[in-house]
């Protein structure tokens, strides 16, 4: 079990500081969304952003593409240090050469759809890919809630991991606090990205961070 703090939800003050509770937490990911104002309407960093700071830490660069035509750009994050780079199914229409070009650049693969996208869009792939993310949220909208809805589609790819003997991890994302994080855990998640949780909650980073912990370990 893993918590990825994401990025996007720390300001410019708190970047420097991320390194240092990263370990001294030890956690080993860190989730960084990238947003083209396309596929999503906001903006997020770049290859740029990522090759800049990843002298400063050892931890896997978990990098999500909210962005259309992926196989355009996909090999950049990894020359720029992404470990893992997950694309949305829905933004390509070429699949299975994004997921070649991302191991043939020399990084893991990860899998997403949006919370609308049944699983069976993305099951023919599911035995390719080392991750899958589960959106728990719509991406790119205002007013975001945890989508209870989707908590089915982890028990539905949980299923499918343990019935063909898939290796793919299980990420989820959106709206994960305290709370939703024990749902996604009986549900068959593994790691756990919390941004607005752990960055704009009632208590500094590190003591959210610790809530999140403790709530884990509340789920035998």
């Amino acid at each position: 079990m893993s918590i990825a703090p994401s990025l996007l939800n720390a300001s410019i003050l708190e970047i420097k500081d991320l390194f240092n509770i990263l370990e001294e937490k030890n956690i080993d990911y860190l989730h960084i969304d990238v947003m083209d104002g396309c596929f999503v309407p906001d903006m997020a960093f770049g290859p740029s952003f990522i090759k800049d700071i990843r002298p400063f830490t050892d931890v896997v660069f978990d990098v999500h593409l909210m962005i259309e035509t992926p196989e355009k750009i996909v090999k950049k994050f990894v020359e720029a240090g992404a470990d893992i780079v997950t694309f949305h199914i829905e933004a390509t229409n070429h699949a299975m050469r994004v997921i070649q070009m991302v191991k043939e650049a020399g990084a893991k693969v990860g899998i997403t759809f949006n919370p609308a996208t049944p699983v069976s869009f993305i099951e023919p792939i599911l035995s390719v890919v080392d991750q899958v993310l589960v959106m728990t949220i719509n991406p790119g909208t205002e007013n975001k809630h945890f989508i209870l809805e989707t908590v089915s589609k982890i028990e539905q790819l949980d299923l499918l991991r343990k019935k063909n003997n898939y290796r793919y991890v299980i990420e989820v994302d959106g709206k994960i606090d305290n709370q939703t994080i024990k749902t996604c855990k009986k549900a068959g998640a593994d790691i756990f990205v919390s941004g607005g949780y752990i960055f704009n909650g009632e208590d500094n980073p590190r003591e959210q961070i610790n809530k999140l912990y403790q709530s884990l370990e509340e789920v035998r």
